[in-house]
């Protein structure tokens, strides 16, 4: 670590409040109007988590200051659109720069719930929706409802990634680490890269690309996972350093969304529902997705029959190559994110699959915070659920491009998938927390 970075960690160590109000105000700005758009948020944001992930505030303190910050910004936003109206359009910035308030109008009257959503992940979009909420008198409730599951998936996004890295730096890790997880992190950076990049430019074969670079790295993870040893060890490190029994009961609400039987029956669900609307290609499209990446998990299992970590108290006995979880969700939610997609702009396109991926990855987290599975694990059932998503994409829109569903549909469709998934993470929650003991 930079000698001068050791001497601000120390002061800030000494005292952590500073750093959190930094954090607070940062993420804050970040997600207020006009005011987010004229500042390096993003860049702030992800130094700060850092500096927070050297031992200055544990991951939970990190995460819910940027959660309250980020929230802070969406009401104070919301308020000015509330009480200014048409007005707010002679606030200084937006006389001179009227477009961005348009865009963000277009969007909303177009989209509605949803565009908060997705637009907290899309920079010119995130600071200026809530304030059009506010202007074209959204209700109150429904605004903070919506905003306060859009801005956990903010938080997460953006701050677990600099908090990792500087916890990784901090703690005494595994020799070999830092290079097996540039490989690691190299080829991940790869496949997102390529995807965005050729999904702006609207490049045709960009889903076909997106199933090759996945197969490739899938291969390589086939084949590397016995040498990413310090990897997976040092990792492993980072996480468990931060359990604590309410994170142990967040994060076995969080392993259930991702259960077998939860994701069975939201997949049955879900693939009735595209039926029974007539959505035929769409259905063809999930049946494929989700059938498939389910089939190869089994398969995959038991062909490299890899030992979990023992870390809990009475160890999972099946095999944990790649991790049934991390794939189930990753695919039923990219399907989501998928046909959410279907008909949009390619920014859009690829905020709603990221979307789509954040509770994936929750869930896929929680399965390395909870023991049972290696990082290689859950990130090698990730990569295989979009490849089977990316193949079978491009198989269903072989001839033409699969057609954008109707808000009808998407309306019985969300509420029905994900408060079925609700449902089974809550039930029998007392005899999953007796599972998941750890010594």
């Amino acid at each position: 670590m930079p000698e001068w970075l050791t001497a601000l960690t120390a002061w800030l160590t000494d005292n952590p409040q500073w750093l959190g109000l930094s954090l607070f105000i940062v993420a804050c700005l970040e997600c207020l109007a006009v005011v987010g758009l004229l500042m390096p948020g993003t860049v702030m944001i992800f130094a700060i988590a850092v500096i927070a992930g050297s031992g200055v505030l544990s991951l939970g303190e990190t995460l819910l200051l940027g959660y309250a910050g980020g929230l802070l910004g969406d009401l104070l936003s919301y308020g000015l659109g509330r009480r200014y109206h048409q007005n707010i359009r002679r606030m200084r910035g937006l006389r001179d720069h009227p477009e961005w308030l348009a865009r963000a109008e277009v969007y909303f009257e177009r989209y509605g719930i949803a565009s908060l959503l997705v637009g907290r992940f899309v920079g010119p979009l995130r600071p200026m929706l809530p304030l059009t909420a506010g202007m074209l008198d959204m209700p109150f409730g429904r605004f903070l409802l919506v905003s306060l599951v859009a801005a956990a998936g903010w938080s997460m996004a953006y701050l677990l990634p600099g908090w990792t890295a500087g916890a990784a730096v901090r703690l005494p890790l595994p020799e070999g680490f830092w290079g097996e997880a540039g490989i690691v992190i190299a080829a991940l950076l790869l496949l997102i890269g390529g995807v965005v990049h050729c999904s702006l430019h609207q490049m045709r074969w960009v889903t076909p690309l997106a199933a090759g670079l996945s197969a490739a790295i899938l291969l390589g993870l086939f084949i590397g996972w016995p040498y990413l040893k310090e990897f997976d060890e040092g990792l492993m490190t980072v996480v468990q350093g931060e359990r604590s029994q309410i994170f142990d009961r967040v994060m076995v609400v969080v392993t259930r969304a991702g259960d077998f039987q939860t994701q069975l029956w939201a997949a049955v669900l879900l693939s009735l529902l595209l039926i029974l609307m007539r959505q035929g290609r769409a259905a063809a499209f999930a049946i494929s997705t989700l059938l498939g990446t389910a089939l190869a998990n089994g398969a995959l299992k038991a062909t490299f029959g890899r030992i979990r970590p023992e870390i809990l108290l009475e160890p999972l006995h099946s095999y944990s190559f790649p991790s049934g979880h991390s794939s189930a969700a990753f695919a039923f939610f990219l399907t989501l994110g998928v046909l959410a997609g279907r008909g949009q702009p390619p920014r859009l396109r690829l905020a709603w699959v990221l979307l789509g991926t954040l509770p994936a990855t929750a869930i896929a987290l929680s399965r390395v915070y909870l023991g049972v599975h290696w990082p290689t694990d859950v990130i090698a059932g990730a990569v295989l659920a979009a490849t089977v998503c990316a193949a079978s994409l491009t198989i269903v829109q072989w001839r033409k491009p699969m057609s954008a569903m109707s808000p009808r549909v998407w309306w019985l469709i969300l509420p029905a998938t994900l408060g079925l998934i609700g449902a089974f993470a809550i039930w029998a929650l007392p005899g999953a927390m007796l599972l998941y003991r750890y010594q």
